[in-house]
């Protein structure tokens, strides 16, 4: 069973950017890149640790792709896939996302 969570209005996320959210546990974070909108876990398939360098800094320097901060792997944001570090072609887990009326919303897995 699971929940849609209300992520909030889509314009609070820029586009390309990210914001990192903690919902009763579960950490997970949305990002824009070219008006596609993407949720994922916040966890490195690698390491198990949160993937962000500074609240809501998941992606790299030149907003391309999502970066862990702890070794640098890079992530395709359309998919996750890891196509850098010690993680390559392991991937992200991606959560449903969709936007409703300008809100984002994120499917959660109930506890």
């Amino acid at each position: 069973m699971s929940r849609w969570f209300d992520a909030g209005p889509l314009e609070a996320i820029p586009d390309p950017g990210a914001r990192g959210f903690d919902h009763e546990g579960q950490a997970f974070f949305v990002v824009r890149k070219d008006g596609e909108v993407r949720a994922y876990r916040n966890r490195c398939p690698h390491t198990g640790a949160p993937l962000e360098w500074q609240p809501h800094q998941f992606l790299d320097m030149d907003n391309s792709f999502i970066q862990c901060a702890i070794h640098g792997a890079l992530f395709r944001v359309r998919d996750g896939l890891c196509l850098r570090g010690p993680c390559v072609n392991q991937s992200l887990q991606a959560l449903p996302v969709a936007v409703r009326e300008g809100r984002v919303q994120v499917e959660l897995a109930a506890d």
